[in-house]
């Protein structure tokens, strides 16, 4: 194993609400307001090695762009530190690197509509003095042609481009920085399939020839798997399995794991029959009032009496792969005595 490029130790982060006029109001006059904070990502630690891709995979809600904004500097953590080659993101709540860029979801919403997308690019590298004025049109126009446009569209404005082709800008303006770390967050959800299909393709191409470690956040099991090298599950701001990319997809561990699988549609072609999905039971809980123990419990089909009590460790099951599963750890544990009785 590689020593780890990107190292997130104990990470958390809190949201604590404002209070609206009303409960001011009301807690003035006696009432009881409760002021309850969003959890939303709790004592996760990872790690990204030199040149890997870092699939980070969930529902909606369970803190994985949370998880990428603190990995990018945008958010500080409540709790906990990222540091790259062991130097830390933020200092004092603020960024101090342009070692990590972020590609964001949307790109009509991240790029300024009052700026030409040449301007946009060249903004970064020529206030961090990677690039001079002087050259900064032929710096921007290299790195539109890297990404598959025309070096001319340099004086366009972002309503003049389609949504494959302003996430390309959106792509050139983070590379631009000459990043170490590139956080993607959900870069092709808001594309057509075809389009999807050509960013997903251009990641690749620019990773192999750029040599650009990677955290790439999905709810897209399918792109997930074509782009990571491992995979990390989370759930509720947890991570409860990490593991390599075949390890999950051919054996995953953990019970949510393997219901999010279970759950992807499959395009079928024989006799046109129809496939009924084992969907996941229950809605996800509020990160208002996790649950005790687990928070995957009160929706797993395995659960015991310790998934109710405690939270499970994330722990190693024999391999590089690491789970956090009471039942899962049972068995283990059940298999090691076996094991250990027959060799006596």
């Amino acid at each position: 194993m590689s020593t780890a490029f990107l190292t997130l130790d104990g990470i958390s982060k809190r949201f604590d609400p404002r209070l609206t006029l009303g409960d001011r109001i009301a807690a003035r006059f006696g009432a009881t307001v409760e002021d309850r904070p969003v959890r939303a990502v709790t004592e996760v630690s990872l790690t990204i090695n030199p040149g890997e891709t870092l699939g980070l995979v969930g529902e909606s809600g369970c803190g994985k762009s949370t998880l990428g904004r603190i990995v990018a500097g945008i958010l500080p953590p409540t709790a906990g530190t990222v540091t790259i080659d062991g130097e830390p993101v933020l200092h004092n709540g603020r960024k101090v690197t342009t070692r990590v860029q972020t590609v964001f979801q949307d790109p009509f919403a991240s790029l300024d509509p009052r700026m030409r997308i040449g301007d946009t690019v060249a903004e970064g590298p020529i206030a961090h003095g990677l690039v001079t004025k002087a050259n900064a049109a032929d710096y921007v126009r290299g790195w539109l042609q890297r990404v598959g446009l025309e070096p001319d569209f340099a004086d366009r404005y972002p309503h003049q481009f389609s949504g494959g082709q302003r996430q390309r800008v959106a792509i050139a303006r983070a590379l631009a920085m000459q990043p170490d770390l590139l956080v993607c967050d959900e870069p092709v959800a808001s594309l057509d399939v075809s389009i999807q299909a050509q960013i997903i393709n251009l990641f690749l191409e620019l990773r192999r020839d750029l040599g650009i470690t990677c955290l790439f956040i999905s709810h897209d099991l399918g792109v997930v798997r074509h782009v990571s090298d491992r995979v990390a599950i989370m759930y509720l701001g947890r991570i409860v399995e990490v593991g390599s990319t075949e390890q999950i997809y051919r054996d995953p561990k953990h019970p949510y794991t393997r219901a999010l699988l279970d759950s992807v549609p499959r395009l079928v072609l024989e006799d046109d029959a129809l496939v009924e999905f084992n969907a996941i039971t229950g809605e996800i809980p509020s990160p208002l009032a996790p649950p005790p123990g687990c928070t995957f419990h009160p929706r797993c089909p395995l659960a015991v009496d310790a998934c109710r009590r405690d939270v499970p460790a994330l722990m190693a099951d024999g391999t590089d792969r690491l789970v956090a599963c009471h039942v899962r750890a049972m068995e283990r544990n059940a298999a090691a005595t076996t094991a250990l009785e027959e060799g006596r």
